[in-house]
């Protein structure tokens, strides 16, 4: 597995979220370091394919494609029991 671990502090002392990079997947995780804020692949430094956003407990929040960096097609953004709160048609 390829891993890669960023711990950069910028220029307003926010520090960045921890970031790895696990069988061509990139996943940032919450200030706590441990529980999993977004999941998805980069190609290019842009997000492409299918991504997920997490909430600090573990649930899915949101998720949706991209095309070259673009959100594309249906983003679902779920409530905090995993329900489909709202759906979102991110094709002009």
């Amino acid at each position: 597995m390829d891993k890669e671990n960023c711990d950069i502090v910028k220029p307003n002392n926010v520090k960045e979220k921890k970031l790895e990079v696990i069988d061509g997947y990139t996943i940032k995780y919450h200030a706590n370091g441990k529980t999993i804020w977004s999941k998805g692949r980069m190609v290019g430094g842009e997000p492409e394919g299918y991504w997920e956003w997490y909430r600090a407990d573990g649930t899915l929040k949101r998720s949706g494609h991209f095309e070259q960096g673009e959100p594309v097609g249906e983003w679902v953004t779920y409530d905090s029991k995993g329900e489909t709160y709202k759906v979102t048609n991110r094709d002009g």
